[in-house]
C-alpha cells in the first residue's frame, strides 16, 4: 500500500494546479470517515474548480478515493460542517504536498480555533437547532408525535454540537461520545429520549422543556456575531442588509427565523421603518437593544 500511495502522490505532486495534498489511510474493515476506501487523497487547488471533483480508482486490489477542492470551498466545508469528516482528515491526515503552507495554516487554525471562527460556527449551529426545536414543538402540538420525536432528536444533536464548540473544541463525527466529556447533562437527555419508560410524547416534552430553558436562555451568547453586526451602527438593518453584510454573507443559515426569535425573546428590537413615503406598509427592521435612538 505504501508503494502504491507513493506512486499516486508522486503523480499528483507534479500537477501544477494542485497546491496541497493530504493523505488519509483507512482503518481496517469499513472506515466510514473515508467512505470505506483504503486510502483518501484530498487535493487542494488554489483556484476554485467548476466542480468539487471526486475520483474512485483501484490499484493492486486497493480502493482509492481522490477529492479535488478549491481553498475557499475547503474553508466553507470547515465552517459549515457540510462534510463532517473534513476536520478529522486535516487534523489526523498526512500533509504530503503543501505549496505556500495553506494546509499547515488550516491545521494550525483548527487547533487554535480562534474566537471569530467559533462565533460563526455557533451562529450557524444555533440556527439549525432553532429550526428543529420549533418544528418539533409545532408537531407535538398537532399530535404528530413521531415527527416531533425526529425533530427534537436533531435539535438535541445540534445542542450537543453547540456545547462542544462553546468549549473550544470541534464537533467530531461521534458527537454523542464526545459530548459526554463536555456536557453530561445533554448526554443524559439523549439517553432519556431514546430509552425511557415514559411515553414518546412525555419524552419529547421533557427534551423540549430542557431546550427551552437551557438553550434559548443562551441565545445572546450563541448569536454574538449577529448582535455585533446590529451594534455596529445606530440605523436599523433591513433583513436584506443583514443577509449580505460582509460578516454574515458567507454563513448559510436561516437568518429570518433567528431574527424573529431574537426579537420575540427581547434580545434585539424590531423597528418599523417607512423606506419611501408611498410605501403601503412599514418594513420591519432590526437593531440592537443599545440603539435606543433607532426607535420608531
Amino acid at each position: 500500500m505504501a508503494r502504491i500511495s507513493q506512486d499516486i502522490i508522486g503523480q499528483l505532486s507534479r500537477d501544477e494546479t494542485i497546491t496541497g495534498l493530504l493523505k488519509v489511510a483507512g482503518r481496517p474493515g469499513f472506515d466510514p470517515s473515508v467512505d470505506g476506501f483504503d486510502l483518501l487523497l484530498l487535493a487542494v487547488t488554489r483556484e476554485t474548480p467548476e466542480k468539487n471533483y471526486i475520483f474512485h480508482y483501484s490499484k493492486d486490489g486497493y480502493a482509492i478515493q481522490e477529492r479535488r477542492i478549491g481553498q475557499e470551498a475547503l474553508r466553507h466545508w470547515i465552517l459549515f460542517g457540510e462534510n463532517r469528516n473534513v476536520i478529522e482528515w486535516i487534523m489526523k491526515g498526512d500533509i504530503v504536498v503543501d505549496k505556500g503552507g495553506f494546509l499547515a495554516g488550516i491545521r494550525r487554525e483548527l487547533m487554535e480555533f480562534p474566537r471569530d471562527m467559533r462565533a460563526s460556527k455557533l451562529l450557524v449551529e444555533f440556527s439549525l437547532f432553532l429550526r428543529r426545536f420549533l418544528q418539533s414543538r409545532e408537531y407535538l402540538n398537532q399530535g404528530h408525535h413521531l415527527d416531533a420525536y425526529t425533530n427534537i432528536m436533531e435539535a438535541l444533536f445540534h445542542w450537543a454540537r453547540l456545547s462542544i464548540i462553546e468549549q473550544g473544541a470541534h464537533p467530531e463525527v461521534t458527537v454523542w461520545e464526545q459530548v459526554r466529556k463536555f456536557n453530561l447533562g445533554i448526554y443524559k437527555l439523549y439517553e432519556e429520549l431514546i430509552d425511557s419508560d415514559e411515553t414518546l410524547e412525555q419524552r419529547v416534552r421533557l427534551v423540549l422543556l430542557a431546550c427551552d430553558f437551557n438553550v434559548m436562555s443562551k441565545m445572546a451568547t450563541w448569536c454574538e456575531l449577529l448582535l455585533q453586526v446590529l451594534e455596529s451602527r445606530e440605523k436599523p438593518f433591513t433583513p436584506t442588509e443583514l443577509k449580505y453584510h460582509e460578516r454574515l454573507r458567507p454563513l448559510h443559515m436561516d437568518l429570518t427565523l433567528v431574527l424573529r426569535q431574537l426579537a420575540k425573546r427581547g434580545v434585539i428590537r424590531e423597528v418599523l421603518v417607512l423606506a419611501n413615503p408611498g410605501d403601503a406598509a412599514p418594513q420591519i427592521c432590526y437593531t440592537a437593544l443599545s440603539n435606543r435612538a433607532a426607535g420608531p
